[in-house]
């Protein structure tokens, strides 16, 4: 998955960042109200989340100090 989310562009990362707290969300919401099936999902989902994240810093980073070696 991590390898998966270096080879995609910005826009589709965020847009799998954006579906993966989507789904969390709707997990919460199913625990909540007793309708959970799968507990462990949730944690999978949120480390879905924390991946995608990191990436996104990571080129962030990368993009900041690229600027920044530029400009000297």
């Amino acid at each position: 998955m991590a390898k998966d989310l270096k080879d995609i562009n910005d826009g589709d990362l965020i847009e799998t960042l954006n579906d993966s707290k989507e789904e969390l969300f709707n997990l919460r919401f199913q625990l909540v109200t007793g309708q959970l099936d799968n507990y462990s999902r949730i944690k999978e989902v949120k480390k879905e989340v924390a991946r995608a994240m990191t990436e996104l810093r990571a080129r962030e980073i990368a993009a900041a100090e690229a600027l920044e070696s530029n400009d000297e």
